[in-house]
């Protein structure tokens, strides 16, 4: 798609508040160092970031000689953000200050059956509701409501156009929740929400090519390519999950088979434990957390089957993410969401063992495989910068978002 004016001013508005927040308080001359721009243009996006009140001057830095240097800094009660995470099995809120910090979060469990669009949009409807009054901040401070949900989406229009584990076909999603919540929505996926997430505050900060695994419920993989994120003609890049790996293996969801998915989600995981070890007590019946957990810290404890569970995942996670490393070239793959935070360590040094033993050698040796760092939800976090974003655009003249305001 062409880019407009309009675009590129939001395209730097954004990267210069990205920049004031991760290195508030700062300089006009930093934040043109770090983002390339010219002064002139750094002047005049701080200008307008004071006068949408996302920012603050916050005095001088000490001069040696000279005109010392205004600085200026997030005002992070200026604002409030949310950030909502959808998953097959949760759903969870998070609601942030504009400095990015955690004010409150709810969570609720999603159990098997109850995944109907009306259902979800209850859940999600209640605990925005339960963010803002833990918070205690008043409706209007609340900028936006940012929605990450699995699948492929249509952020325009604000449609889950495809959840194959829901077999979600075109739920216009915004417009179900704009009926309950009376703030501006936006919407994307957990796969950019993991990578945003990363630019932001995470383990791709300042790389200019990066690769987020997403590993949950679903597998996928969030693109950085040249400093931004990749979305794709049509908003569906990074479905890596869905690509084969096995010939005619694991049946999936999407409708193939022998999708990474099927060997690397948590469902494939808890499927690789039955087929070793059938009565495994480490295997809690349908559910996917308590499993995971259990395998976690049986490797913890030198469990054998654990080990070996491990081992069979990390080994068809490692040749996938070899074919990453051997098509993008990125400086760094992050392993991100649930299923990776839980097994840590050891399954980080099983994959880099794998990747190792499929990817070429030169662009190997370029990447960096690491745990995310961030302590809180990443794609609530993620998720919440889809709604700075949307903020930005909006102070930029361009309408994109829905509100029951809108629908009234």
């Amino acid at each position: 798609m062409k880019r407009t004016s309009r675009d590129i001013r939001t395209a730097n508005r954004y990267q210069v508040l990205r920049q004031i927040i991760a290195a508030s308080p700062t300089s006009r001359q930093e934040l043109a160092a770090a983002t390339g721009l010219s002064l002139a243009t750094v002047a005049t996006l701080v200008g307008e970031l004071l006068g949408l009140g996302m920012i603050t001057e916050v005095g001088f830095e000490d001069s040696a000689g000279g005109r010392p240097r205004g600085l200026v800094a997030v005002d992070a009660p200026g604002g409030a953000l949310i950030g909502v995470d959808i998953a097959e099995t949760y759903v969870r809120v998070e609601l942030f200050d504009l400095a990015l910090n955690v004010l409150a979060r709810a969570e609720e469990d999603m159990r098997p059956g109850e995944s109907r669009p009306e259902q979800v949009v209850g859940q999600v409807a209640a605990a925005v509701g339960s963010v803002v009054a833990r918070a205690g901040v008043e409706g209007a401070r609340v900028l936006g409501v940012g929605v990450s949900v699995p699948g492929q989406v249509d952020r325009e229009t604000g449609i889950s156009a495809y959840a194959p584990n829901w077999d979600w076909h075109d739920v216009p999603l915004l417009d179900l929740l704009a009926e309950h919540i009376a703030h501006p929505l936006y919407l994307d996926n957990p796969l950019r929400a993991c990578a945003v997430a990363e630019l932001w505050c995470g383990a791709a900060r300042g790389c200019g090519d990066a690769v987020v695994v997403n590993l949950g419920t679903g597998v996928g993989a969030g693109l950085v390519l040249g400093g931004g994120v990749h979305r794709g003609v049509s908003d569906s890049a990074g479905e890596w999950g869905h690509t084969t790996l096995v010939l005619d293996g694991r049946p999936c969801h999407c409708g193939n088979r022998g999708c990474v998915e099927t060997y690397t989600g948590a469902p494939g995981i808890m499927r690789s434990l039955r087929e070793l070890s059938p009565d495994s007590p480490l295997l809690r019946a349908s559910d996917q957390t308590a499993t995971i957990d259990a395998l976690a810290g049986g490797v913890r404890a030198g469990d054998p089957v654990a080990v070996e569970v491990l081992g069979h995942t990390a080994r068809h996670l490692g040749a996938g993410i070899a074919g990453l490393v051997n098509l993008f070239n990125p400086e760094v793959i992050v392993l991100s969401s649930w299923v990776a935070a839980a097994f840590g360590e050891p399954l980080l040094d099983e994959v880099r063992t794998a990747v190792a033993r499929h990817a070429l050698r030169r662009p190997l040796a370029a990447a960096r495989i690491v745990l995310s760092p961030i302590p809180t939800d990443p794609v609530c976090l993620g998720a919440a910068t889809f709604a700075l974003e949307g903020v930005l655009r909006s102070a930029g003249g361009r309408a994109g978002n829905r509100t029951a305001g809108d629908r009234r």
